[in-house]
């Protein structure tokens, strides 16, 4: 009877502290909050966007605290946007020149990533052969001087093909594009007139044709324009199930871009391959070669005061040389070369 007194005692005693506020509670345990994701910003090339998607995709499923977005707005863009400072990086198919490197407030590095091709894609009615395009054709077309489907250029270089008297709608990008670049680099190459009139740059004075944004919009407008050519990097005909011609290259064979054809192009260029990586490829020596390829580079401040961000970035880098290169060839790219990879793996030391 006295524990049963004492028992009550303590819960009356307890029930008035209660009532005061003076029992102590545990409070409740709180989850650590999550760390933030750290976040990379980048902005650039069609051209490459494909395979940088699958990239940053493959990257994130690998650290899913790092978040690596990119913008698909023309090398243009990319190479103003690096330059202002708005993105943690840039990307480009025509490297920067030296007028635009000196605008940077602090050195930009250039990076190779994957090379690609730039086809000619073009929608004639009634016409489903693969078609061969000489140079001097490429350029008489895109200088408006070749006006018509049957015009002797390019019907010696067709024999069979029944090309017709229809007129060529050119088709061309209207942003500041890298795939641009690297068409009028080759143009410039094989063209005096085109070097002379247009010349070559991420934008040009086109003299004739339709303007599509981004390899997207050239590809749309080539496949719902009768009588259309264009010019398109490979994986974006490729998806789009476009046809596409071969080109002639300097040793006068006509090669179709694929990803033997586009490696040779690279084979001499890897060999004497600048400090700073910035390399024109197009009409290059070698009798399998395709004429109109292209290295596309990430932009990549030297200096990056967001350590994180450094740290993501040069993690990246190394990944995308490493690992990030058997995602090449299945989206159509070809991987760089064994050389290319050693040269640009010590460069990477170089963001600080």
């Amino acid at each position: 009877m006295k524990k049963l007194w004492s028992i009550l005692r303590v819960l009356s005693v307890t029930a008035s502290l209660w009532a005061v506020g003076l029992v102590w509670t545990a409070p409740a345990l709180k989850a650590a909050p999550a760390p933030s994701p750290v976040l990379v910003n980048g902005a650039g090339a069609t051209f490459p966007y494909p395979i940088y998607s699958k990239w940053f995709d493959e990257y994130h499923k690998l650290h899913p605290d790092i978040q690596i977005n990119y913008q698909s707005i023309g090398s243009g863009g990319g190479i103003r946007q690096v330059l202002a400072g708005t993105v943690d990086f840039g990307a480009t198919d025509g490297p920067m020149t030296d007028e635009q490197l000196g605008q940077a407030k602090t050195k930009i590095l250039h990076f190779p990533t994957v090379l690609g091709g730039v086809v000619p894609t073009y929608n004639i009615p009634g016409v489903s052969q693969e078609l061969k395009f000489t140079g001097d054709a490429l350029a008489g077309i895109f200088l408006g001087k070749i006006t018509k489907w049957n015009d002797g250029e390019l019907t010696r270089a067709n024999p069979g093909v029944n090309l017709p008297g229809d007129d060529i709608v050119v088709v061309h990008r209207s942003d500041g594009s890298g795939t641009t670049y690297v068409w009028v680099d080759y143009l410039s190459k094989v063209s005096e007139e085109w070097k002379t009139k247009v010349g070559k740059n991420t934008s040009v004075n086109w003299p004739v044709g339709l303007g599509g944004k981004g390899n997207e919009g050239v590809a749309g407008l080539v496949k719902q324009t009768p009588n259309s050519i264009g010019y398109v990097e490979l994986i974006y005909a490729v998806q789009n199930n476009m046809p596409y011609g071969s080109v002639r290259n300097s040793s006068g064979n006509f090669i179709k871009a694929d990803l033997t054809s586009v490696t040779a192009a690279a084979a001499a260029a890897s060999k004497e391959m600048p400090d700073d990586f910035r390399v024109s490829i197009t009409n290059p020596a070698g009798k399998n070669a395709y004429p109109v390829a292209s290295f596309t580079w990430l932009l990549v401040p030297a200096r990056i005061e967001d350590g994180e961000k450094r740290k993501v970035i040069v993690d990246f880098l190394h990944w995308m040389l490493k690992d990030g290169q058997k995602h090449a060839e299945p989206l159509a790219y070809a991987p760089l070369p064994k050389e290319v990879v050693a040269k640009e793996t010590k460069a990477i030391s170089e963001v600080k």
